[in-house]
């Protein structure tokens, strides 16, 4: 494992952690930092030598990675098919409708139980699919508004979006150029256009649709449209 997945993590966080968001967004979970003990362990277990794919995702929801410090990192998944532990912390500000509870929490990631349970039904064995591919988030922090609804980064206002994806493409470069592979995959537009914005000499970028339950296509047959998708990309085997 080469440590430079972990410190540019780590370095994300602290940039990203000094930033301030005024209304609509009432609270801001870091989970780099609460929850970092499972999220090193998943970069240091599953992030070594060089990888074919390595799948973006937007940022955090708030029963996957908020809770587990994974991208897309629904409970039963990170605990069980990547059998992964760790103690996880409280966020300093947290929304009395969406409580860090870490491996105990009992709802489920909808976007998280599609994406690993795919993965997972094709390798039951984790340690297979990560010999090929890898799973990031473009942006570390979870934005809640008032009503405990999702923010996305995208919604943000200009003057704040400006220093926040500027830390993040620059960590998604680095961890891009660090994991050298040989295709870039977005789940969803979002973060299809960070990965194509960087520009990185010789990436393939492809995309895949997102599965979040708000994704009429999705609900429908998520994993056939992504498989259809990666093939289309040049990928075969991981769906």
């Amino acid at each position: 494992m080469t440590p430079s997945l972990v410190s540019a993590a780590q370095r994300l966080h602290r940039r990203t952690s000094k930033l301030a968001f005024a209304a609509p967004v009432a609270c801001v979970y870091t989970p780099l930092g609460y929850a970092w003990p499972i999220a090193e362990a998943y970069m240091e277990r599953y992030g070594g030598g060089s990888k074919e794919v390595v799948f973006v995702g937007m940022n955090p929801g708030p029963f996957g990675m908020a809770q587990t410090g994974v991208p897309f990192g629904e409970v039963g998944f990170v605990r069980d098919w990547m059998e992964l532990r760790g103690k996880v912390g409280r966020p300093k500000n947290e929304h009395a409708k969406r409580p860090v509870l870490g491996l105990d929490c009992a709802r489920s990631e909808v976007s998280g139980a599609r994406l690993w349970g795919a993965f997972a039904r094709r390798f039951p064995d984790a340690r297979q699919f990560f010999r090929r591919a890898f799973v990031l988030n473009y942006c570390p922090l979870l934005f809640l508004a008032e009503s405990g609804a999702n923010i996305t980064p995208d919604k943000l206002r200009a003057s704040e979006r400006e220093p926040l994806e500027t830390a993040c493409d620059e960590h998604l470069r680095e961890a891009l150029l660090t994991l050298r592979p040989r295709i870039a995959i977005g789940v969803g537009q979002y973060a299809t256009k960070k990965i194509e914005s960087l520009g990185i000499p010789g990436l393939q970028v492809g995309s895949i649709p997102h599965p979040s339950p708000a994704s009429p296509a999705a609900n429908r047959g998520w994993d056939e449209l992504a498989s259809k998708a990666l093939r289309s990309a040049g990928v075969e085997g991981l769906l």
